[in-house]
């Protein structure tokens, strides 16, 4: 918790970054990094969704194994963690249903999500947008081609506008491993070594 000015505690913020993370990349930790680093925020946890049912698989390796390589990716790091809340969610899972769950699991905690610039012109079609921005908060990094004039005004919207933009993709990720690239250093160690221990994507 942070120390006020009057001397109290105040709760602490966590950041929250929904994905597929199928796999997570070096991308998605550098953007960690920089946010829990150079924001307000005390915690970042990496909220790994689940298939969609009512979606085809396609790619996507089962939830537990997403689960896990992000844990190896995090592992060590006390700023960052793995959550899989909305593995036992009703589905669809709505992130405002997420954030009310979190926030009655956790009251001492202050939520925020994290948001890429180019998923905000779709976010007013998420359930109960403006209640995500008023009661929770929404952390915005810059993608390519990132229009700071779109970005509505509100106190609870915070701009990282030095976040580096990164250009590495899951999808790049999964063809080069299907192509016999070797790309390890395009991510963390351990999730490297658990992909390739387990032949996926090939």
């Amino acid at each position: 918790m942070k120390k006020t000015a009057s001397g109290s505690f105040s709760n602490k913020e966590v950041g929250l970054y929904f994905g597929s993370f199928n796999p997570i990349h070096m991308g998605h930790m550098a953007i960690a990094n920089y946010i829990v680093e150079f924001t307000d925020l005390d915690e970042f946890w990496f909220v790994v969704t689940p298939q969609n049912p009512h979606k085809e698989k396609k790619n996507l390796l089962n939830d537990y194994d997403r689960l896990e390589m992000v844990r190896l990716a995090v592992e060590g790091d006390d700023r960052l963690q793995v959550s899989d809340i909305e593995f036992f969610l009703p589905k669809p899972s709505y992130t405002i249903d997420t954030l009310a769950y979190l926030k009655d699991r956790h009251p001492n905690k202050l939520f925020k999500i994290l948001m890429g610039s180019d998923n905000l012109q779709n976010f007013h079609k998420w359930k109960n947008s403006e209640a995500i921005v008023d009661n929770y908060g929404v952390i915005v990094y810059p993608r390519h081609g990132f229009n700071i004039s779109v970005v509505p005004r509100h106190k609870n919207i915070i701009i990282a506008e030095e976040a580096p933009i990164m250009e590495i993709s899951s999808s790049f990720i999964r063809k080069a491993i299907k192509q016999g690239k070797d790309i390890r250093h395009f991510l963390p160690p351990r999730t490297w070594e658990y992909i390739d221990k387990m032949n996926f994507y090939r």
